[in-house]
């Protein structure tokens, strides 16, 4: 039976790793081939298939729901009916949409939806809306979240920014009902942690700030504060333990099995936690896995702690195969098979702070596998936090706040513990923030397979038993984590990344030995590409310092995420065209004209217009030639400033232009351009931007020249190596099934 579910699994498992979807007739040929094979007894083969088929399935028929591309970009008038809990961030209001349907096309089931400066809304209303719809796409770059893999995994066909709207109907059902309970926890007084207990209660996370989500990334204990598998297995056992400590001290009442009932209250207790918290996926998988481990409990334990988890796998994956897309899936299962591995097979009773001690331990050497693989970050503080956070939030913080909620309708008991567990949790976020300035999270470089194994291999060694010999080899397994650097660019090579930050610009230029970032990204309210998308990247490609931070001017799209940068890496030097418009915290230094320097064989040359007039114009413009290949970075100068600078005498030749100011119409004149003859455009820029960045004006001047023009919105980040005359490497060119092409 194992052998069957184990490899049912793992055809469902596949699905994650897969390029591409195979097409419809070879999936039929592999069901018939499964048939067939049935009556042969090799039905794991028969069952890995069937596995395989049914994920596939389920994945092709979520892309299928994706927004049309005629439909891309254009406005249309549609209605649905709120889901979720909306949120409402620097005056933006977040929500989703079910049931979409339009007149004039078909739509996908569920739209993730904005509205800058909307009103309240509630979950369970019915909208009329005007929404300008786009297709699913998110930014690609080394190491990043992967916002397209999330959406497909969430089956969201589409995202929009809503126009207008009208209100058909009011809120109305269990959606409702917790919006309505949400507005009043967080009307109730608790030492300014309601936001985070409400993320405890009911699974809404808004109320947390990005302060408090970078004190959980670096203290490793973000799982603390998002409904998991954890809080609603916490819950099931003190609820189980009440029953049976009843009955151990001899106040149950006999003629009841005490057995039975702890299971069916431990249960019921899960989903009605469950059911505040929405049953998302993550909450449904926990509830499925604490519902199977006390049908073992009651039932089966003859069968083993293995086939719980199992069949938990089966069900999960079978009901939601995009499971697999998401980190919490792995994290969740592996951490629980961890615990299995390291207390099933000890040898007498271990004490409550040994047993507490050897499950962060195990937690931290067996998950950095994980974390690594996944591209999370990895706290060195994280078993030292968790070890005291898990049971003050297990067993203090949540049971406190459930019951405030609980009791909230009671005049003065409910509001005097919901207080309470705020005060307990605000005490516990002054504690980590002391931890996260102590030991920030890190982000490793991106590891090759053989590494990665070899890690894998020494994080397994060290949790076996301690009887066993040569377990300090694990040590050393682990030392390729601190000292495997990835290959540098040769001397007189650089290596240049284009980094896909959406409307703004980030490029990093790596030579032998030096580093240098020019620009850092835009900053969208709490969104910081910089802190987001920029850090993780240079973190991910090796980069633990830069020598040159090159601001090319002041605008939000090119330093918005400078600060978050001077924040994760050390900073040799800032330089920018307007210093003083900057943050007096980056003490950025001005832009010289004509100022040259070479790093290993490479050659780098500022320019800088005096009599710029405005912050565009005022640019710092880098050449960088290596090899005698060139390279021009503009910034968003404009074509006065494209004029000054055929005037400055600089060689203008160049096999690379990072197209000025995103392609706008008011640069990459004809003049400047015959100049220069690029070979290749590099345009930065968001999708569907509002600028209507590239300019179709500018782009057919490039292909005039028969340039090739990258775009980061089409092509992700973008690599070049700078003087070996190579094509540019285009990083939405690596296959994955769900990815925008």
């Amino acid at each position: 039976m194992r052998v069957a579910l184990l490899a049912l699994v793992a055809g469902m498992l596949l699905l994650r790793f897969l390029p591409s979807l195979p097409p419809p007739w070879a999936l039929l040929l592999m069901f018939v081939g499964g048939i067939l094979l049935l009556p042969w007894r090799s039905y794991p083969i028969a069952l890995f298939l069937f596995g395989f088929i049914w994920a596939c399935f389920s994945a092709q028929t979520a892309l299928d729901d994706r927004l049309a591309p005629e439909l891309n970009g254009r406005t249309l008038w549609l209605q649905g009916r709120v889901v979720g809990l909306p949120q409402v961030s620097q005056g933006v209001v977040r929500f989703e949409l079910e049931q979409a349907i339009s007149r004039r096309a078909e739509l996908p089931q569920r739209l993730r939806l904005a509205w800058h400066g909307g009103p309240v809304i509630h979950a369970g209303e019915h909208w009329r809306l005007a929404v300008k719809l786009k297709r699913a796409h998110g930014l690609v770059n080394p190491q990043a979240f992967d916002y397209e893999a999330w959406l497909l995994a969430q089956r969201i066909g589409a995202t929009g920014s809503v126009k207008s709207g009208q209100l058909l109907s009011s809120a109305s059902g269990v959606g409702a009902w917790r919006d309505r309970l949400r507005q009043q926890l967080l009307a109730t007084p608790a030492h300014g942690r309601e936001g985070g207990l409400t993320a405890l209660v009911l699974g809404d996370d808004s109320g947390l700030s990005s302060a408090d989500w970078q004190v959980l990334q670096n203290t490793g204990t973000v799982h603390l504060m998002v409904i998991s598998g954890q809080h609603i297995g916490l819950l099931a056992t003190i609820l189980y333990g009440l029953i049976a400590g009843l009955a151990r001290l001899g106040w149950w009442p006999r003629a009841l099995p005490w057995l039975p009932c702890a299971c069916l209250l431990a249960f019921s207790g899960a989903l009605a936690y469950g059911g505040l918290a929405g049953m998302d996926v993550p909450v449904q998988r926990a509830c499925v896995m604490v519902g199977l481990v006390l049908l073992w409990r009651w039932r089966f334990r003859q069968l083993g702690l293995w086939l719980p988890v199992l069949v938990a796998l089966v069900v999960v994956l079978l009901a939601e195969p995009l499971a697999s897309l998401q980190p919490g899936f792995w994290l969740s299962f592996a951490a629980v098979m961890l615990l299995i591995l390291i207390f099933s097979g000890r040898l007498g009773a271990w004490s409550w702070w040994r047993s507490l001690l050897r499950a962060q331990w195990a937690m931290a050497v067996g998950l950095l596998p994980l974390l690594l693989a996944l591209g999370l970050p990895v706290s060195s503080s994280g078993p030292l936090a968790n070890l005291v956070a898990v049971p003050v939030v297990g067993l203090v913080v949540v049971p406190l706040a459930l019951l405030g909620t609980l009791l909230l309708p009671v005049p003065w008991l409910g509001a005097f513990l919901w207080g309470i567990a705020g005060w307990v949790l605000d005490l516990l976020f002054l504690l980590l923030v002391r931890v996260a300035q102590w030991l920030p999270a890190w982000l490793p470089s991106d590891l090759s397979v053989g590494v990665w194994l070899l890690i894998a291999l020494g994080a397994l060694v060290l949790l076996l038993p301690a009887a066993l010999p040569m377990r300090s080899l694990g040590v050393l397994m682990l030392l390729p984590l601190v000292f495997s650097p990835q290959q540098r660019p040769a001397p007189g090579q650089a290596e240049v990344w284009m980094l896909d930050v959406g409307q703004g610009l980030s490029v990093l230029v790596r030579t032998h030995q030096h580093n240098l970032l020019y620009d850092a990204g835009p900053r969208f309210g709490e969104f910081d590409t910089g802190e987001r998308v920029v850090l993780p990247s240079l973190r991910a490609l090796d980069v633990r310092g830069l020598d040159l931070l090159l601001l090319s001017h002041a605008d939000n799209d090119h330093a918005g995420g400078a600060e978050a940068i001077v924040r994760g890496l050390p900073v040799s030097q800032v330089r920018s065209g307007e210093p003083g418009q900057l943050a007096a915290s980056l003490r950025a230094e001005a832009c010289i004209n004509g100022q040259h320097w070479q790093w290993e064989g490479v050659n780098f040359q500022t320019w800088h217009w005096t009599q710029a007039r405005d912050g565009n114009q005022a640019s710092c413009v880098l050449l960088i030639e290596a090899n005698g290949e060139r390279l021009w970075l503009t910034g968003d100068i404009d074509k006065h400033a494209e004029r000054a600078l055929l005037g400055s005498g600089l060689p203008m030749p160049a096999q690379w232009l990072f197209a000025p100011h995103h392609g706008s119409r008011s640069s990459s004149t004809v003049g400047f351009l015959a100049q220069v003859r690029p070979r290749a455009a590099l345009i930065s820029r968001g999708a569907h931007n509002a600028f209507g960045h590239p300019h179709p004006e500018v782009l057919a001047r490039y292909q005039a020249l028969d340039a090739q023009v990258l775009d980061t919105a089409q092509h992700g980040a973008l690599r070049v190596r700078l003087g070996a005359f190579e094509p540019a490497q285009r990083l939405r060119d690596q296959a994955r099934f769900w990815r925008e092409k």
